[in-house]
């Protein structure tokens, strides 16, 4: 993890999951629960890693991408077809 992960992309769902991690941590440390402190760890943790529920990125949220050329998505390949015919 590098400081360029942490401090950029930041959207709705990554604030949610920093403030439910704190307080959560925080109500694990006044309770003593192990069960809130795992939870608050795994919370941060993926605000750490900008990850979603999935390990190594499976739902991190894509990086914007920087293309303006759009009509390439929208060239197709002409389609052959042959006829099979059974006896």
């Amino acid at each position: 993890m590098n400081l360029q992960t942490l401090l950029s992309d930041w959207n709705v769902m990554r604030f949610v999951r920093l403030a439910l991690g704190v307080y959560i941590g925080i109500q694990a440390y006044e309770t003593q629960s192990i069960l809130s402190a795992l939870l608050a760890a795994f919370l941060l943790y993926q605000v750490a890693t900008n990850t979603g529920c999935c390990v190594a990125n499976g739902c991190a949220i894509p990086k914007k991408k920087n293309n303006t050329d759009t009509t390439k998505d929208l060239e197709f390949e002409e389609i052959t077809y042959e006829e099979i015919r059974s006896k």
